[in-house]
């Protein structure tokens, strides 16, 4: 470190449509840039600092998964007789040198040299969207393609799915909900809430097709998810909605730990999931 040169560390908050990435991790070596990582990196480096900027990303997100929220933490150093950015310089920064228009930083905070973005998070959201009474894939609107999952079913069985979400919540070992490749040392997770409700009327629907659309929303928030968690639990409550489970049995597929079980080795699509928001002590929310 230079002569007077203060490393500064920041939290960023930022956003994506995943649809053109390979994830939200940067994909390193001769490959073309394709995680949500590398465009912020890169913007990053017309920041001129001393040292080459990384970002620590707080929540992985596979390919085609969204966020409305994500967070990361990254340092900066300047020369030694400029003095650091303020949050809002930054944000601004970061978005004027972004070159993919599905990525956008939303909010930063100084926070201290010690923070870490990933094992400070006190709180995560993830958000699944259900489309019914879509009778083929084409059949949905252009607007919400890639941003919701589309089933042929006419209507979910809600109750049913509430009544089975409430099996999964608290303290349980998930393994059951795990997928192979999983970097977690311990498969014991504590979920804090899992809700099923019906979405308002889409923006992006005609009105003669929104009788036959419903949209319909799942959230679960724990401090921490294992390796597509989500999107497992996600289908094995629609399998639920869909009559092919009853609620008791999600219990006992829970209470199996056993991830290559019939009913519990399908993972819903990626594109219908979102994470909402990642949560700090005592930093703005983003919800």
């Amino acid at each position: 470190m230079g002569a007077g040169s203060v490393r500064a560390r920041y939290l960023v908050y930022f956003q994506y449509l995943g649809t053109d990435f390979n994830g939200v991790a940067a994909v390193r070596g001769v490959q073309r840039a394709v995680g949500v990582q590398n465009y912020l990196e890169e913007a990053a480096e017309r920041l001129n600092s001393v040292v080459p900027v990384k970002f620590t990303i707080s929540s992985r997100t596979d390919a085609g998964v969204h966020a409305l929220s994500n967070a990361a933490h990254l340092d900066i150093q300047r020369r030694s007789d400029l003095p650091p950015f303020s949050p809002e310089v930054l944000t601004e920064a970061l978005n004027t040198h972004l070159k993919h228009p599905a990525i956008r930083v939303l909010q930063a905070f100084r926070v201290p040299s010690h923070f870490h973005a990933r094992h400070a998070a006190i709180s995560r959201t993830y958000l699944y969207r259900l489309a019914t009474g879509c009778p083929r894939p084409d059949r949905v609107p252009v607007f919400e393609r890639n941003r919701c999952w589309a089933l042929q079913a006419d209507c979910l069985d809600v109750a049913a799915m509430q009544e089975a979400a409430q099996h999964l919540l608290g303290t349980h070992d998930f393994s059951a909900f795990q997928s192979a490749g999983s970097p977690a040392s311990s498969p014991v997770r504590t979920l804090r809430r899992a809700s099923v409700s019906p979405d308002p009327a889409s923006p992006f629907v005609l009105p003669e097709e929104s009788r036959r659309l419903q949209f319909w929303s799942l959230e679960f928030e724990s401090q921490s998810f294992l390796y597509k968690q989500v999107r497992r639990m996600t289908a094995v409550l629609v399998a639920v909605g869909l009559g092919a489970l009853m609620p008791a049995q999600v219990k006992a597929i829970l209470e199996s730990q056993d991830p290559l079980g019939k009913h519990q080795s399908r993972v819903a699509p990626a594109h219908g999931l979102f994470l909402k928001s990642v949560l700090y002590e005592g930093l703005g929310k983003r919800k």
